[in-house]
């Protein structure tokens, strides 16, 4: 599943070109997630102002309105300057003045949901319960220590559950973790303030890592322009297991949390 690392890469590589775009039409392919929520042919007209990002949401800014894109488990977005026929897994595209916008997603739980406004009652409900967003100031480590503490969830789960911190995904969890020395399965209120220090900062610096590295490629993720990521070279322990930990020489472990592998080093992430 693309992560925030991966949603942050693939909105970087399309957002200049796509800003100040005149959208010329609109065209669904089969149903996604969730409907579109408006006529594909009300969005022509209308211009894109920007492009932001609210955890794996990408928010298209248009001067009347947004779209809210969430890539889902499979899905990726390419931007393209021809117009090519849209394929059987692609099922959304925007063309507009400046080049063609589409989601390709064989499994189709990815969305595009159009909002009137920000108030809109769907952006509420999508973006109202996330937590806090690990590559900004908004990362406030009094909050995070306090969530830490009125937990009594595994720590790699309530990490994963993004109402604490979004985007904090299970490769990027593993690696956080094993940085900053806690075993994935230790309760996260059991996490003393020295300990969640180091995690706070681990989580900062795996994200950022993770994009300079243009997100991890497992299976079919790249960018709007077709550049595949990096980091899964870069990882520790996610994936490892059986191999040594680069850090004691250790053999990586495996364990399953809900239905998730979590990867620690039972050496140097004791507790």
């Amino acid at each position: 599943m693309p992560e925030l690392p991966e949603v942050e890469v693939t909105r970087r590589s399309f957002a200049q070109a796509i800003s100040g775009a005149r959208i010329l039409s609109v065209q669904l392919g089969k149903p996604l997630r969730w409907p579109l929520g408006c006529d594909p042919a009300v969005l022509a007209g209308r211009v894109v102002a920007g492009v932001r990002r609210r955890g794996k949401y990408l928010l298209l800014d248009l001067d009347e309105g947004l779209l809210l894109l969430h890539l889902g488990m499979s899905g990726s977005l390419r931007f393209m300057h021809e117009h090519e026929p849209m394929g059987p897994h692609d099922h959304f595209e925007m063309v507009t003045s400046n080049g063609v916008l589409r989601l390709n997603d064989p499994r189709r739980f990815g969305a595009v949901v159009y909002a009137s406004s920000p108030s809109d009652p769907v952006v509420h409900r999508l973006l109202g319960k996330l937590g806090m967003e690990p590559l900004s100031d908004d990362f406030r480590w009094d909050v995070f220590l306090s969530g830490l503490r009125s937990s009594r969830a595994p720590v790699k789960q309530l990490l994963l559950a993004g109402r604490l911190v979004v985007g904090v995904g299970n490769i990027y969890a593993s690696e956080a973790l094993f940085r900053a020395g806690i075993r994935p399965t230790t309760q996260a209120a059991r996490i003393g303030p020295t300990r969640a220090r180091r995690l706070h900062e681990a989580i900062r610096q795996v994200l950022e890592l993770a994009v300079q590295r243009g997100g991890s490629t497992l299976r079919n993720f790249s960018s709007a322009d077709g550049s595949a990521g990096h980091f899964q070279s870069d990882a520790c322990v996610y994936g490892r297991e059986g191999a040594p930990c680069p850090t004691c020489g250790t053999a990586v472990r495996m364990v399953r949390q809900g239905q998730r592998s979590s990867y620690f080093c039972p050496r140097c992430q004791r507790a």
